[in-house]
């Protein structure tokens, strides 16, 4: 894990949170979203999605970075990521912060509910991905140019 991969995973994560916030905002969910702190409106909403999906998106960096270097990898863990984290969000930590309790969305009806959710997750984590995988193609490809230039100085 580096400084770069965690960056990366951050930019990533908030391409993805773009996307996902706004299919959220045309199902009317932000408002839902901004609950989680006490304030149930839209824009309250959208804030706080757009912080999570920067900290989720920096510990995708810090997990999957070296593995997710091209866009192809990128997609695989970011889908994979998408659906840990549908599990852990709207399945496990919303209902928590909701006074809910823990484990009330932990059946099949519920689940089932929530499918328009795993699909959402599912696109975060492929624009997650894809984002990650271009600027991995590009870190690296700097990389080659630095090494390129510090061979040729030091010939």
């Amino acid at each position: 894990m580096n400084r770069t991969q965690i960056t990366n995973g951050i930019i990533g994560g908030l391409a993805g949170g773009l996307v996902f916030g706004i299919m959220m905002g045309m199902m009317g969910m932000l408002p839902m979203i901004g609950k989680m702190v006490g304030q149930p409106s839209a824009i309250v909403g959208f804030i706080v999605h757009m912080i999570n999906s920067a900290v989720i998106g920096a510990a995708f960096g810090a997990v999957f970075g070296r593995y997710a270097t091209k866009i192809k990898s990128g997609v695989g863990f970011g889908v994979a990521y998408g659906g840990i984290w549908w599990l852990l969000g709207p399945l496990t930590l919303m209902p928590l912060f909701m006074g809910m309790g823990l484990g009330v969305n932990w059946n099949l009806a519920a689940a089932t509910m929530m499918l328009p959710s795993l699909l959402g997750h599912a696109i975060y984590g492929v624009v997650l991905g894809v984002v990650y995988g271009i600027l991995g193609r590009k870190a690296e490809a700097g990389a080659e140019v630095s090494d390129t230039e510090l061979s040729a100085a030091g010939e």
